[in-house]
Protein backbone atom coordinates (compact mmCIF):
# COMPACT_ATOMS: atom_id res chain seq x y z
CA UNK A 1 0.00 0.00 0.00
CA UNK A 2 1.03 3.31 -0.67
CA UNK A 3 1.68 5.93 1.90
CA UNK A 4 -1.51 7.82 0.98
CA UNK A 5 -3.98 4.55 0.98
CA UNK A 6 -1.93 3.68 4.47
CA UNK A 7 -2.92 6.97 6.31
CA UNK A 8 -6.67 7.00 4.29
CA UNK A 9 -7.47 3.66 5.74
CA UNK A 10 -10.65 3.28 8.04
CA UNK A 11 -10.73 2.51 11.37
CA UNK A 12 -13.49 2.02 14.03
CA UNK A 13 -11.97 0.91 17.43
CA UNK A 14 -10.44 4.63 18.57
CA UNK A 15 -13.83 6.46 18.90
CA UNK A 16 -16.38 4.02 17.74
CA UNK A 17 -17.05 5.97 14.59
CA UNK A 18 -15.24 4.89 11.19
CA UNK A 19 -12.21 7.47 10.46
CA UNK A 20 -9.13 7.78 8.91
CA UNK A 21 -5.89 6.40 10.61
CA UNK A 22 -4.32 9.72 9.94
CA UNK A 23 -6.98 11.31 12.27
CA UNK A 24 -7.58 8.91 15.27
CA UNK A 25 -6.06 9.97 18.66
CA UNK A 26 -4.22 6.84 19.55
CA UNK A 27 -1.43 4.38 18.26
CA UNK A 28 -3.46 1.97 16.85
CA UNK A 29 -2.07 -0.65 14.19
CA UNK A 30 -4.08 -2.00 11.72
CA UNK A 31 -3.75 -5.73 10.29
CA UNK A 32 -5.68 -6.29 6.53
CA UNK A 33 -6.63 -9.60 5.15
CA UNK A 34 -3.58 -9.14 2.55
CA UNK A 35 -1.31 -9.14 5.60
CA UNK A 36 -2.78 -12.53 7.31
CA UNK A 37 -2.62 -14.18 3.62
CA UNK A 38 0.57 -12.93 3.46
CA UNK A 39 2.37 -14.09 7.19
CA UNK A 40 1.00 -17.24 6.85
CA UNK A 41 -0.86 -17.48 10.42
CA UNK A 42 -3.09 -20.43 11.06
CA UNK A 43 -4.82 -18.85 13.97
CA UNK A 44 -5.39 -15.51 15.42
CA UNK A 45 -3.16 -15.44 17.91
CA UNK A 46 0.03 -16.06 15.07
CA UNK A 47 -1.69 -13.68 13.28
CA UNK A 48 -1.58 -10.70 16.31
CA UNK A 49 2.41 -11.46 16.15
CA UNK A 50 2.55 -9.06 13.18
CA UNK A 51 1.65 -6.31 15.41
CA UNK A 52 4.81 -4.27 16.65
CA UNK A 53 4.83 -3.84 20.72
CA UNK A 54 2.23 -6.51 21.11
CA UNK A 55 3.71 -9.47 23.58
CA UNK A 56 2.28 -12.60 21.88
CA UNK A 57 3.65 -16.39 23.95
CA UNK A 58 2.73 -19.59 23.02
CA UNK A 59 2.38 -21.58 26.43
CA UNK A 60 1.41 -24.92 24.67
CA UNK A 61 -0.58 -26.64 21.53
CA UNK A 62 -3.44 -24.73 23.19
CA UNK A 63 -2.84 -21.92 25.16
CA UNK A 64 -1.62 -18.66 24.27
CA UNK A 65 -0.52 -15.41 26.27
CA UNK A 66 -1.14 -12.36 24.76
CA UNK A 67 -0.62 -9.09 26.51
CA UNK A 68 0.75 -5.29 26.23
CA UNK A 69 2.84 -2.75 27.81
CA UNK A 70 4.42 -5.17 29.58
CA UNK A 71 2.03 -6.92 31.79
CA UNK A 72 1.50 -10.26 30.06
CA UNK A 73 0.49 -14.07 31.14
CA UNK A 74 -2.10 -16.41 29.92
CA UNK A 75 -5.06 -14.52 32.24
CA UNK A 76 -4.64 -11.37 31.36
CA UNK A 77 -7.33 -8.83 32.01
CA UNK A 78 -6.00 -5.79 30.81
CA UNK A 79 -6.62 -5.94 27.30
CA UNK A 80 -9.98 -5.86 26.27
CA UNK A 81 -10.66 -8.14 22.75
CA UNK A 82 -13.36 -8.08 20.91
CA UNK A 83 -14.86 -9.45 17.29
CA UNK A 84 -17.11 -7.30 15.55
CA UNK A 85 -17.39 -4.53 18.65
CA UNK A 86 -18.87 -7.59 21.44
CA UNK A 87 -16.41 -8.40 23.87
CA UNK A 88 -15.14 -12.04 24.08
CA UNK A 89 -13.61 -11.70 27.76
CA UNK A 90 -14.92 -14.88 29.91
CA UNK A 91 -16.75 -13.23 33.39
CA UNK A 92 -14.99 -15.98 35.20
CA UNK A 93 -11.24 -13.97 35.25
CA UNK A 94 -11.70 -10.91 32.74
CA UNK A 95 -9.54 -12.58 30.66
CA UNK A 96 -9.69 -14.64 26.76
CA UNK A 97 -9.66 -18.48 25.62
CA UNK A 98 -7.71 -17.67 22.79
CA UNK A 99 -8.01 -21.03 21.64
CA UNK A 100 -11.63 -20.57 21.73
CA UNK A 101 -11.81 -17.59 19.63
CA UNK A 102 -11.39 -19.61 16.19
CA UNK A 103 -12.87 -17.07 13.79
CA UNK A 104 -11.76 -18.26 10.20
CA UNK A 105 -8.95 -16.36 8.66
CA UNK A 106 -10.46 -16.24 5.15
CA UNK A 107 -13.49 -14.73 6.80
CA UNK A 108 -11.26 -11.48 8.41
CA UNK A 109 -11.55 -8.19 6.73
CA UNK A 110 -9.12 -6.50 9.20
CA UNK A 111 -7.57 -6.75 12.74
CA UNK A 112 -6.75 -3.29 14.60
CA UNK A 113 -5.00 -3.13 17.81
CA UNK A 114 -4.52 -0.07 19.79
CA UNK A 115 -1.60 -0.18 21.69
CA UNK A 116 -2.35 2.22 25.00
CA UNK A 117 -5.07 3.05 27.54
CA UNK A 118 -8.46 2.57 26.06
CA UNK A 119 -10.37 2.91 29.12
CA UNK A 120 -12.27 5.75 29.21
CA UNK A 121 -13.98 5.01 25.99
CA UNK A 122 -14.32 0.80 26.20
CA UNK A 123 -14.34 0.22 29.80
CA UNK A 124 -12.09 -1.16 32.48
CA UNK A 125 -10.56 -4.23 30.55
CA UNK A 126 -8.83 -2.07 28.44
CA UNK A 127 -6.36 -0.45 30.57
CA UNK A 128 -3.48 -1.43 28.18
CA UNK A 129 -5.03 -1.98 24.64
CA UNK A 130 -7.45 -3.10 22.54
CA UNK A 131 -8.13 -5.67 20.02
CA UNK A 132 -10.65 -5.57 17.84
CA UNK A 133 -11.08 -8.46 15.12
CA UNK A 134 -13.56 -7.28 12.18
CA UNK A 135 -15.04 -10.21 10.15
CA UNK A 136 -16.20 -9.42 6.28
CA UNK A 137 -20.37 -8.71 6.05
CA UNK A 138 -21.85 -11.46 4.75
CA UNK A 139 -22.27 -10.21 1.38
CA UNK A 140 -18.78 -10.41 0.94
CA UNK A 141 -18.50 -13.89 1.70
CA UNK A 142 -20.72 -15.73 -0.82
CA UNK A 143 -19.38 -18.69 -1.75
CA UNK A 144 -17.97 -22.02 -0.57
CA UNK A 145 -14.51 -22.40 0.66
CA UNK A 146 -13.14 -25.14 1.88
CA UNK A 147 -9.18 -25.13 3.70
CA UNK A 148 -7.13 -27.33 5.15
CA UNK A 149 -3.15 -27.27 6.21
CA UNK A 150 -0.82 -29.19 8.05
CA UNK A 151 2.40 -28.49 10.11
CA UNK A 152 5.63 -30.09 10.81
CA UNK A 153 6.18 -31.69 14.52
CA UNK A 154 2.27 -32.62 14.51
CA UNK A 155 0.72 -35.77 14.62
CA UNK A 156 -2.44 -34.66 12.97
CA UNK A 157 -3.49 -31.77 10.53
CA UNK A 158 -5.49 -29.08 11.06
CA UNK A 159 -8.83 -28.90 8.78
CA UNK A 160 -11.67 -26.37 8.29
CA UNK A 161 -14.93 -26.20 6.38
CA UNK A 162 -17.04 -23.34 5.83
CA UNK A 163 -20.09 -23.17 3.66
CA UNK A 164 -21.63 -19.45 2.82
CA UNK A 165 -24.51 -18.55 0.72
CA UNK A 166 -28.17 -17.10 0.70
CA UNK A 167 -29.91 -15.04 -1.53
CA UNK A 168 -31.74 -11.29 -1.06
CA UNK A 169 -30.67 -11.38 2.76
CA UNK A 170 -27.13 -12.94 2.62
CA UNK A 171 -26.25 -15.68 5.29
CA UNK A 172 -23.05 -16.66 6.24
CA UNK A 173 -22.97 -20.30 7.69
CA UNK A 174 -19.79 -21.51 9.10
CA UNK A 175 -18.55 -24.85 10.17
CA UNK A 176 -15.33 -25.64 11.32
CA UNK A 177 -13.10 -28.74 12.36
CA UNK A 178 -9.97 -28.65 13.62
CA UNK A 179 -7.70 -31.35 15.20
CA UNK A 180 -4.13 -31.09 16.41
CA UNK A 181 -1.60 -33.03 17.68
CA UNK A 182 0.36 -32.96 20.97
CA UNK A 183 3.55 -31.03 21.55
CA UNK A 184 7.03 -32.85 22.77
CA UNK A 185 8.97 -31.97 25.78
CA UNK A 186 13.10 -31.62 24.53
CA UNK A 187 13.86 -34.77 26.67
CA UNK A 188 11.52 -36.44 23.94
CA UNK A 189 8.37 -37.19 26.01
CA UNK A 190 4.87 -36.01 24.69
CA UNK A 191 3.21 -33.47 26.50
CA UNK A 192 -0.54 -34.47 26.34
CA UNK A 193 -1.64 -31.04 24.76
CA UNK A 194 -3.43 -32.12 22.32
CA UNK A 195 -6.79 -30.54 21.36
CA UNK A 196 -9.67 -31.35 19.26
CA UNK A 197 -12.49 -28.25 18.37
CA UNK A 198 -15.89 -28.35 16.36
CA UNK A 199 -17.34 -24.56 15.80
CA UNK A 200 -20.32 -23.31 14.17
CA UNK A 201 -22.17 -20.22 13.28
CA UNK A 202 -23.96 -18.20 11.25
CA UNK A 203 -24.09 -13.86 10.64
CA UNK A 204 -27.35 -12.27 8.79
CA UNK A 205 -26.80 -8.53 7.73
CA UNK A 206 -30.02 -6.04 6.74
CA UNK A 207 -29.38 -2.57 6.07
CA UNK A 208 -32.32 -0.69 6.16
CA UNK A 209 -32.97 2.98 4.73
CA UNK A 210 -30.92 5.08 6.18
CA UNK A 211 -27.49 4.83 7.89
CA UNK A 212 -28.64 2.02 10.16
CA UNK A 213 -27.55 -0.95 10.04
CA UNK A 214 -28.36 -4.54 11.47
CA UNK A 215 -26.46 -7.86 12.38
CA UNK A 216 -27.48 -10.88 14.00
CA UNK A 217 -24.57 -13.42 14.87
CA UNK A 218 -24.48 -16.87 16.46
CA UNK A 219 -21.41 -19.11 17.35
CA UNK A 220 -21.18 -22.23 19.34
CA UNK A 221 -17.78 -24.13 19.91
CA UNK A 222 -17.08 -27.01 21.65
CA UNK A 223 -13.26 -27.55 22.30
CA UNK A 224 -11.55 -30.59 23.87
CA UNK A 225 -8.41 -31.00 25.00
CA UNK A 226 -7.39 -34.80 24.96
CA UNK A 227 -4.50 -36.49 26.61
CA UNK A 228 -2.66 -37.98 23.40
Amino acid sequence: MSMEDLMNMQVTSVSKRTQKVADAAAAIFVITQEDIRRSGATSIPEALRLVPGLEVARIDENKWAIGSRGFNGRFDNKLLVLIDGRSVYTPLFSGVYWNIQDVMLEDLDRIEVIRGPGATLWGANAVDGVINIITKPAASTQSTIITAGAERKREEPAASVTIQNWGQYPLQNLWKVLRWGPSNYITGGTAHDAWDAVRGGFRADWTPAGSNSLTIQGTCTAAITTKR
